[in-house]
């Protein structure tokens, strides 16, 4: 309509190919306005401030010559609200709130740390590891994501995990997006129910630190059902390359998805189980399961932390990756 003056939300600032349109208006020039519109004073909003007088009456001065309007009458000492005063006290008032809600959601993730772990290290050492965050930073927001070692590789090549925490060398769709760094070692372990009917006949029992263990050869092993955990797992990475690539004669070899399920089929003597010491540790010391070492066939590796390398690195990001390598040193 003749003599209308278009609305904020449907005026467009067209830009030319690589420019951008900066204001001239800063954020301490609306804070002085504000400030100034509520209490009536230059000096009033010094003190609410903690800026000199002339510096809230500078700020105020650039603000109206940037807008090209007043905002207020000066009578004697004090200044009354111009018209145009309360139409850019709502606005300024907004912007500020959206400045201050932008501040409130970077301090949010800077405290905000996802991460991917494997099934062992999700299931028996990250609630540790959550439990030193808190310790340190107890309005830390901790999420994470469990699964196998592929599927966690995959969840950082993706940017949805911050660090990726897994079993078995990790394998990323391109080496070159993934940082890699060794973090522990850790014991897979052969093991059957004690007094299974698999180990019918098998040497004596022999003591192996604080827990008993008997000894069987990959032959041996191989004529009994072998429980292990599904492609794409960390532990069914070692199996394959540590210990099955010996016994091409296995007769039977069970995967399953679940490090518990295997656990309990042990215990119900279905077969042989080989999972990490931190799944069966406490049923060793219990003596309801007894280890069984493999001659000649050593089952150790090595735990990895894994980041994208065009992750955000915050603050409690770097606190956590610190808190992992000073463990690994220690």
């Amino acid at each position: 309509m003749p003599g209308s003056t278009p609305s904020q939300e449907n005026t467009t600032y067209p830009l030319s190919a690589g420019q951008v349109l900066l204001p001239k208006i800063t954020l301490k020039q609306l804070s002085v306005f504000i400030s100034i519109y509520q209490t009536g004073s230059t000096s009033a909003a010094s003190e609410q401030l903690h800026l000199s007088q002339s510096a809230v009456s500078s700020a105020l001065t650039e603000l109206e010559e940037r807008l090209k309007m007043p905002l207020f009458e000066r009578i004697g000492r004090r200044l009354h609200k111009n018209d145009n005063a309360e139409a850019i006290y709502i606005q300024a008032q907004a912007i500020l709130g959206q400045c201050l809600t932008l501040e409130q959601y970077h301090k949010y993730q800077a405290g905000r740390i996802h991460i991917g772990a494997s099934t062992s290290i999700g299931n028996y050492v990250l609630p540790s590891l959550i439990q030193q965050v808190y310790g340190d930073r107890p309005d830390a927001k901790v999420e994470f994501f469990i699964g196998n070692t592929r599927d966690v590789v995959s969840e950082v090549e993706q940017l949805k995990v911050d660090i990726g925490l897994v079993e078995g060398m990790p394998r990323p769709t391109d080496s070159k997006l993934i940082e890699q760094r060794a973090w522990r070692t850790d014991q897979l372990v052969v093991f059957a129910k004690k007094d299974s009917k698999w180990l019918a006949g098998i040497s004596p029992i022999i003591q192996r630190g604080k827990n008993k263990s008997k000894q069987l050869t990959t032959q041996q092993l191989a004529k009994s059902p072998l429980l292990v955990r599904e492609p794409g797992s960390g532990t069914r990475q070692v199996v394959d390359e540590q210990l099955l690539r010996y016994m091409p004669e296995a007769e039977v070899v069970l995967a399953i998805q679940q490090s518990e399920a295997i656990r309990n089929m042990v215990k119900a003597d279905i077969g042989f189980g080989c999972l990490s010491q931190h799944v069966i540790e406490a049923d060793l010391e219990q003596g309801s399961l007894i280890a069984v070492d493999i001659k000649g066939i050593d089952l150790q590796r090595v735990w990895w932390m894994i980041w994208h390398k065009q992750r955000h690195k915050s603050d409690i990001w770097q606190e956590f990756v610190a808190g992992l390598e000073a463990e690994n040193n220690s």
